[in-house]
């Protein structure tokens, strides 16, 4: 690594990016006025309050007060960070990342050095060993017999080719033998969950006689692999362990993949295995994804709601599959609002998603995903059949059982559809308890006092300097603010200089200099502020601003002077300055 991301590539970046077009690319906006809004992607909201502005290139939620430039943005909403959103975004533009000298002490350097290195170490050596699997399709002795195995489960050379699936025979150190050439390489395959430390020292591989699918990350990197026996051997799959580039409740198997075949996904299908989203991509189905082994999560469903607006989760129909349905529901009522569904298919006994599409073909195993189950018929159902009633009393008690579940979604028109079933299945059909009912379910509004931000000149004019740059050219000698020791007056000065030196900044590459810092967060407060000022009116306000200053402090000044005067403890000095104040 050469050093940090050049600021004046992040400026060019900044420059090139349109704000709206990106959060129009996952979140979709609608004009209002002169900005773009939507619902928020960062909270659970009913009316839109996130707001995008193209003049400032900055995004802000008025609910949550998340906000920022586009690099924020991508960092929050596809969980990137910092240096894999410039690189993401900069990708996205055909734009090759520029790096400038490194200017941090040698330790410091050293540190980052190690810690970016090691991570495109761990990516690199990954995919080195993901192709290597690929090509014991060609090379392995026993080669044979995994082809003809996927030849048996009915898959093509083309999908096999999109999914990056490899083999690796059953030997104890396959893989080893190729990439364990030193200790460092051996602990490094050991920190990444592909080999095993045994007692006589030498690591032995942890994926041996599998059919081998590679995890990808949202940019495609191999972070993980999960690995399917060819015959009846337990387990049947085995999957990389947690690492440090691999959290496997944030990742989905195939939503890469997904992403590749679809510019314009509309819908996903969570499924529970590996082979279930390679055999339904090869039968058309390619918008599956894998929940990599574990429930799904709220972190993958969040992914999904982001990607998305309608989650169908596909699981086998038995207790268990009914099981995991249950906390992904649950997992999942937090985000769902109007608008967006999650819905369930069950399948038959003995038949999974790649078994059934195989026999009914794509056709078929689509219309199952059309007629899915909703999640509010779900809830209930499955709610009544763990608790069955007999009585009045025991349907009261049943819905003080099911309200936490309810609450916890946002308020929207299928959270009152819900209640009014509710209260429809249990017997409480009055308007009077269906309104205490939606009360009672209601999510706690709380209410936000909004402090009225005090206009003082320092902040007027550092507010107006931000949205409007080229207002410092108004001001004819920037220094006669240096003398000035008032709050807020270092940060003006550096923004004024920083205006100055560069006559095209715009506001969010302003945001950028001073990411990370103390000023920054001070600036993206004030970007949020509303002062009211007309955009035609920013230079005369602004410069009316700065003569308030020098006011002030001319004010402030003789009257430390004078009570020093009283004192008789002025400086010959002082005496000079107080008599300049008093003819100004």
């Amino acid at each position: 690594m050469a050093g940090r991301i050049s600021r004046q590539f992040i400026d060019d970046l900044l420059s090139r990016a349109d704000i709206v077009e990106l959060v129009d690319s996952r979140v979709p906006l609608k004009k209002a006025g002169k900005n773009y809004q939507a619902c928020c992607p960062f909270h659970n909201e009913k009316s839109p309050s996130f707001t995008v502005s193209q003049d400032k290139q900055f995004y802000h939620c008025f609910g949550c007060g998340e906000h920022g430039n586009a690099i924020s943005f991508l960092m929050e909403f596809d969980r990137l960070d910092f240096v894999d959103a410039v690189e993401e975004l900069a990708s996205h533009y055909s734009m090759e990342v520029v790096r400038e000298e490194n200017h941090a002490s040698p330790a410091e350097q050293r540190r980052q050095q190690q810690v970016y290195q090691q991570k495109q170490d761990d990516y690199e050596l990954l995919n080195q060993v993901s192709r290597f699997y690929q090509q014991q399709f060609k090379q392995a002795p026993d080669k044979d017999v995994a082809i003809n195995y996927l030849k048996g489960r009915g898959l093509s050379g083309e999908v096999v080719k999109r999914f990056a699936m490899g083999y690796i025979s059953d030997a104890w150190d396959g893989m080893m033998k190729v990439f364990g050439r030193s200790v460092q390489a051996n602990q490094q395959l050991i920190d990444l969950g592909m080999a095993i430390e045994s007692d006589k020292g030498r690591p032995y591989d942890r994926f041996r006689g599998r059919i081998m699918f590679p995890i990808r990350d949202k940019r495609g990197r191999v972070i993980g692999f999960g690995g399917r026996v060819l015959g009846d051997e337990k387990p049947k799959y085995l999957n990389s362990p947690e690492t440090r580039i691999y959290h496997k409740g944030q990742e989905l198997y195939g939503l890469y993949e997904a992403k590749q075949a679809n510019k314009q996904l509309t819908r996903l299908v969570v499924v529970e295995g590996y082979m279930d989203v390679v055999a339904l991509a090869q039968h058309g189905v390619d918008y599956a994804v894998a929940s990599l082994g574990t429930s799904t999560t709220y972190e993958q469903l969040q992914t999904l709601f982001r990607t998305v607006k309608e989650v169908i989760c596909c699981y086998d129909g038995d207790r268990a599959g009914r099981d995991a349905a249950w906390r992904a529901m649950e997992n999942a009522l937090p985000l769902i609002r109007d608008g967006f569904s999650l819905k369930f298919v069950f399948l038959p006994d003995g038949e999974d998603p790649d078994s059934l599409i195989r026999a009914q073909g794509q056709h078929a195993f689509e219309g199952m995903l059309d007629s899915a189950m909703p999640l509010s018929k779900f809830l209930f159902d499955k709610f009544l059949e763990d608790n069955p009633t007999n009585s009045p009393e025991e349907n009261v008690a049943l819905i003080e059982k099911l309200q936490p579940f309810i609450q916890k979604m946002p308020d929207s028109f299928l959270k009152n559809s819900m209640n009014e079933e509710m209260a429809s299945r249990f017997g409480l059909s009055s308007e009077k308890r269906l309104l205490e009912l939606q009360k009672r379910n209601a999510n706690p509004v709380r209410k936000v006092v909004k402090k009225q931000s005090k206009v003082t000149p320092v902040r007027l004019a550092i507010a107006l300097l931000l949205e409007h740059p080229h207002i410092v050219s108004a001001l004819p000698d920037i220094s006669v603010l240096e003398p000035l020791d008032m709050p807020g007056i270092a940060l003006l000065n550096q923004l004024l200089q920083l205006c100055l030196q560069r006559p095209e900044v715009k506001t969010s590459q302003i945001l950028e200099s001073f990411r990370g810092t103390e000023y920054g967060v001070q600036l993206s407060k004030l970007m949020c502020w509303q002062h009211h000022v007309e955009p035609d009116a920013a230079e005369e306000v602004f410069l009316d601003s700065i003569e308030k200053l020098l006011n002030d402090f001319v004010e402030q000044r003789t009257e430390v002077l004078l009570q020093k005067a009283r004192a008789g403890q002025m400086t010959i000095a002082e005496k000079q300055e107080l008599q300049a104040l008093l003819n100004a």
